[in-house]
This record gives C-alpha cells, structure tokens and sequence, in this order.
C-alpha cells in the first residue's frame, strides 16, 4: 500500500512538473530507489553436516547475488524459485504432519535475516523424513548433506 501511494505521489508530481516546459531545460530524473523491492538478506549458519567446508556461517544477499555464501548464485535462484511457485520455505513442518521416523544426520542450520520483505527466523535439522525434505528443498542455500 504505502509503495502505491509513493507511486502514485511521484508519478503526480512528475506530471506537475513536466506539465510546464521551460525553454532549454530537460526534465530531471526522478529517485526511483523508492519503488524498488529491498534486497533480500540472509545469514545461514550450518553445523555437523559432516563436511568442515561446509559448516559455519555464511551472509547472502539477493537482488544481486553476492554475500559469502559458497553458493550465492544458485541459492538466489531456489528462493526465487519458490517465491514464484507460493512457498515459504521457511515455514516450520506443521504439528500435526505425519513424518517418517528415518534419521538424517546429526546436521542443523538456521537462518535468520529478510526474505521477500518479511523477517525470518528459521531452524532445520534433519530429525525425520519431513524435516529431512524441508532442508532438500533449501538446497544449495542450505549444503547437500548426501554422501
């Protein structure tokens, strides 16, 4: 909402300002920087997976991709991946889902930071098929843990 009614508001005063023409003078650009969607940043921090390259913790930025995520570009990419297909991939496996009783390693991650403009605050571990699936479908922002 308030992002329409900047829009709205500069596209308004643009039209003002550019009604009136003034010899010789060309129109200035407007600050656009307003109406750009903040870039998305996550700090992702894994342990016991079994691979000391892969433990620690990593920042990620998005919308470019950088930060010291091993694999910035390719995580960017799955988030946006989701973003587009309506899921949260940060969304806890509900109480009441049925989950295969299969362990997947001593393995955590959390990540903590913005996504899509909201805050997120996330734990995965791999305690059980469902756990297990949420933290494939992270991958490569959360490591393959697979041999």
């Amino acid at each position: 909402m308030l992002r329409r009614i900047v829009l709205i508001a500069t596209v308004s005063a643009a039209a003002l300002v550019g009604g009136v023409p003034v010899a010789g003078a060309s129109p200035l650009p407007l600050p656009l920087p307003l109406l750009s969607e903040p870039a998305d940043h996550l700090t992702v921090t894994v342990a016991e997976t079994g691979n000391t390259r892969t433990d620690g913790r990593y920042e990620l930025e998005c919308g470019p991709a950088g930060g010291t995520h091993p694999a910035a570009e390719g995580a960017c990419e799955r988030l946006e991946q989701l973003a587009q297909e309506g899921q949260d991939p940060f969304a806890p496996v509900p109480e009441d889902q049925m989950c295969t009783q299969q362990m997947g390693g001593p393995a955590t991650a959390r990540v903590t930071g913005t996504w899509q403009g909201r805050e997120v605050d996330a734990t995965f571990r791999r305690t059980n098929g469902c756990e297990i699936s949420r933290w494939q479908t992270l991958e490569p922002l959360l490591p393959n843990t697979r041999s």
